[in-house]
């Protein structure tokens, strides 16, 4: 079923190349008037993650891409992990104190840990080697533990119109190159992609929309309940021979 995974990304010219970790630690910061407009709008994904807990709970949680560490602006918990391989996104960020351990990588983390929730905002569309990633959280979850994901509509034309409008005409007018160069080679997945991964791995996802259902919305959130361990296992087994 997986057989295009792990993907390989499309590569990047040298001149974006050049400017590619400071324009995405600026993007991820909200540093120009696109991103910033971009950042409040991606204020749901962040809110729909947050919404089973109050601001500062006691759930044990991983957050798998991080980034900038911007969700502990919605939810702290006394026990916070995080996978993020990109450290130049958190070192000076005020909320680093509050995380208890760091992995560039899920595979770092004991498969004996449980976690009671996994988190990730706009993540799963960059990840090439999605489906073991998910399978790997199925091991680490609490078997009455949830998977919370939310993730732009990668694949419909409203998301597509809606950076070419705002970062699309900002990148251009700053740097000279077409904005969906670099699109293609971050987001490698498309939501229905994300989807069907999540379907496979999970026996329930309950999906919300920032739009008009799935063709006509900007966002999506999926809450999944009940992973599927064995399966999971077998998966992540077929990886090794």
């Amino acid at each position: 079923m997986f057989e295009n995974y792990p993907k390989k990304r499309t590569e990047l010219p040298e001149g974006i190349s050049n400017i590619y970790k400071s324009h995405y630690k600026s993007n991820r910061e909200g540093g120009s008037k696109a991103s910033n407009l971009a950042q409040k709008m991606e204020s749901w994904l962040h809110r729909k993650v947050a919404s089973d807990v109050p601001a500062i709970h006691t759930k044990k949680t991983l957050e798998i891409g991080a980034g900038t560490l911007n969700q502990l602006k919605y939810e702290q918990s006394d026990h916070y992990d995080i996978v993020e391989p990109f450290s130049e996104l958190f070192t000076n960020s005020q909320f680093r104190s509050k995380i208890k351990n760091i992995f560039n990588d899920i595979d770092e983390i004991d498969i004996l840990t449980k976690y009671d929730r996994i988190t990730s905002i706009a993540t799963f569309e960059h990840i090439t080697d999605l489906p073991k990633v998910i399978a790997k959280t199925c091991l680490l979850l609490d078997s009455n533990g949830t998977l919370r994901t939310s993730i732009p509509n990668e694949g419909s034309f409203i998301w597509k119109l809606g950076w070419q409008l705002t970062t699309g005409i900002e990148f251009r007018l700053k740097y000279g190159y077409d904005y969906e160069i670099l699109m293609k080679h971050e987001h490698v997945n498309n939501a229905k992609e994300i989807e069907q991964v999540l379907n496979y791995f999970y026996k329930s996802n309950k999906c919300k929309t920032f739009g008009l259902g799935k063709r006509f919305a900007f966002y999506r959130f999926y809450e999944s309940k009940g992973p599927k361990v064995e399966l999971a296992k077998d998966y992540l087994k077929t990886l090794t021979r």
